[in-house]
């Protein structure tokens, strides 16, 4: 019988100080690895994520032949070009990574071999066909579950014909996928969102030498373009970033310095809404790294306040939202989150999971389809908390465990998945943190 999986056990302590690097940032990885693995010659990636969606996304193209390799950081991908990859000789396993299945969905559906993806029963019930139903549309031949809804999928590689897109939701997986399927489809393939979603993929493809045009909501590529070999160097991830940074703002006392986060501004509606809320966080040393702009970001303890968080604002926000509302348990007043139905769909049902746990520690929450309202500020008391398999759940109730009363527990697998040293940057500050 296989051992039980760590806990992770947090509970109230000193200030947190310091300095705390966080790991390379997931959705640039992604594409990245991705990237470099559809153009020709050797790419190098810098500060990339060893978490374990973006070693998925890497497996992958190893079984469509390219070569791989670490030396100290710096990840190394040598590759003959998307129109050279060789039909792999198993099934692709995905993991639990999303953006794993959705981007190799689009441009393996170009491809002219058969391929199969698959994933672990999390990512086997998250939907598929906002990205396998417009990818039909250009021609794809895509069968799986519940009519190419789900997980495990096959896929019939055939030439695609470009066609313009117009997506349900902002979603920079679906817009990555359409755009990806671009690449190697016929025409032109453009996509128009509702409102603008994460930009990594448009910002990186100019470095591989493609081309691609930008009008407000729509982006369009041409296909047929033969991609160059490039370096990646990949900032700090906002996202992770966002647990330390809620964890020196709950702790009396605590002030910590990030160094070099990515503050992209279709991604940085956490810091907004944080600021709004009464955070006290500094921008320093703002630049650019590549074509991501990044900062220092140096937190400091400051009391909270609840606030409304309008819906333009969750796409920008969309993987911060289970850290801000537990945040708003110890906020003044209420903090309320809506036209966030896209939560339910996640590596959990975020928003069911949310408020059963915060509930579980003394939270008061009311849930509605789409979003929450927390209700602030509670006394938290410590308690064995379910991550529900996800990462994100399982490190915003670690984080409440340094403000609640009696000692926090959660299960430490999933964090692996895009902060492996989550507790040990914990630790280095200063929190009280144990594994057992």
């Amino acid at each position: 019988m296989s051992p039980a999986p760590a806990r992770l056990l947090t509970r109230k302590g000193g200030p947190l100080r310091g300095t705390a690097r966080v790991p390379g940032d997931k959705s640039i990885t992604h594409r990245a690895i991705i990237l470099a693995g559809m153009a020709r010659g050797t790419s190098t990636v810098a500060g990339y994520l060893g978490g374990e969606d973006c070693l998925a996304t890497l497996a992958a193209f190893r079984r469509m032949g390219v070569e791989a390799g670490d030396k100290d950081g710096l990840l190394t991908l040598e590759s003959p070009g998307w129109a050279g990859l060789k039909e792999p000789d198993t099934v692709l396993d995905c993991g639990n990574s999303g953006t794993t299945a959705r981007l190799l969905c689009g441009l393996l559906a170009g491809l002219p071999f058969f391929s199969v993806l698959t994933g672990d029963a999390s990512l086997r019930g998250r939907p598929m066909a906002r990205v396998t139903e417009p990818l039909v549309r250009m021609g794809a031949d895509i069968r799986g579950r519940e009519a190419g809804r789900l997980l495990p999928l096959a896929l019939c590689g055939r030439r695609l014909t470009g066609t313009d897109h117009v997506t349900p939701v902002a979603s920079a997986q679906i817009k990555s996928a359409l755009l990806l399927a671009g690449l190697t489809a016929e025409g032109e393939t453009a996509v128009t969102e509702p409102a603008r979603s994460r930009d990594h993929t448009e910002r990186m493809l100019p470095a591989f030498g493609g081309r691609l045009r930008r009008d407000d909501l729509t982006v369009s590529v041409h296909g047929g373009q033969t991609l160059k070999a490039a370096r990646v160097e990949v900032p700090a991830d906002l996202s992770s970033a966002t647990f330390l940074i809620a964890a020196a703002t709950l702790v009396p006392d605590s002030e910590v310095v990030l160094p070099g986060v990515g503050v992209n501004p279709t991604r940085d509606g956490v810091l907004e809404v944080l600021t709004a809320m009464g955070a006290d966080i500094e921008r320093r040393d703002e630049r650019t790294l590549g074509e991501e702009p990044v900062a220092d970001l140096v937190v400091r303890h400051a009391p909270l306040k609840g606030v409304e968080v309008s819906p333009e604002l969750v796409p920008r926000t969309i993987d911060e939202l289970p850290m801000l509302l537990a945040l708003a348990a110890r906020a003044e007043g209420t903090t309320t989150v809506r036209g966030a139905a896209e939560l339910r769909v996640k590596e959990s049902d975020r928003i069911a999971a949310l408020a059963r746990e915060l509930r579980r520690v003394g939270a008061r929450v009311d849930e509605y389809p789409d979003g929450l309202s927390v209700h602030g500020p509670a006394s938290l008391q410590g308690n064995a908390c379910e991550s529900h398999g996800d990462h994100r759940m399982a490190m915003a109730m670690a984080v409440l465990g340094l403000v609640a009363e009696g000692e926090m527990a959660v299960d430490a697998a999933p964090i692996a998945t895009s902060f492996p040293g989550f507790a040990d940057a914990l630790k280095g500050l200063g929190a009280r943190v144990a594994e057992r």
